[in-house]
């Protein structure tokens, strides 16, 4: 069994103080609750900054050395992707947890709140997929893949989310969709394919006003266990 780590939605900028609420310091908290944890991978799903600048991701890489924990990082639509890789060694591609594999996808429109896959991305997708020698499959991306059923505005979310579904129609290893983005806790379930919303460490886009984050428990026999801890 390995322990896999979802922080979401981070909005770290240069001032302390975005959307109004100090998303240093939440993000802060988050990462105390974190220190006496034990887990095998550290996943951040997309808008770690909210403005993209190096100073900001320069601020949230020093707050991430206290986990001693290598993360796996994808871009969010707040995130500038030519900066993520001078402040991160692990941004996108595909990491091995025991008898899983996360394998992470480019949902991000640059310039755009929603996201859509190209058909370069969703073919890439399917080779990674085809080519994976492990038994179950995790994918990751930033931007929601279903209706949140919630006041979370759809439109945002990926925009041709049945072109990601044909995809993972072809293969039965996959055993679970994350994202982020929502700014909200939910799962889901279509056809056997289980999916997960993780909070934001910064703020809740719903009536929850705590912050959270995601602890998955991923076993060989291809069982899940999905927990938001809220803080």
């Amino acid at each position: 069994m390995k322990c896999l780590i979802q922080l979401s939605d981070c909005h770290i900028d240069d001032d302390p103080i975005t959307m109004g609420i100090n998303t240093q310091a939440n993000l802060d908290r988050v990462l105390q609750s974190l220190t006496s944890q034990t887990f095998d991978q550290l996943l951040i799903s997309g808008d770690l900054t909210h403005h993209g600048s190096a100073r900001s991701y320069q601020l949230l890489n020093e707050k991430l050395s206290q986990l001693k924990a290598e993360p796996l990082v994808i871009a969010g639509n707040h995130d500038d992707k030519d900066q993520l890789p001078k402040f991160f060694n692990q941004v996108g591609g595909c990491v091995t947890l025991g008898a899983w594999e996360l394998i992470t996808i480019d949902s991000v429109v640059v310039g755009e709140t929603p996201g859509y896959l190209e058909q370069v991305e969703l073919a890439r997708l399917d080779q990674l997929l085809t080519g994976s020698k492990s038994e179950h499959l995790m994918v990751v991306l930033h931007h929601p893949i279903v209706d949140m059923q919630s006041n979370w505005n759809d439109d945002w979310s990926l925009t041709n989310a049945e072109a990601l579904f044909a995809v993972l129609g072809r293969h039965p290893k996959v055993r679970a969709v994350i994202f982020g983005h929502a700014h909200e806790a939910k799962r889901f379930n279509v056809n056997g394919l289980e999916i997960f919303s993780c909070p934001s460490t910064a703020l809740q886009f719903n009536d929850e006003e705590r912050l959270g984050f995601n602890r998955y428990y991923l076993h060989d026999d291809g069982q899940l266990e999905c927990e938001t801890l809220w803080i």
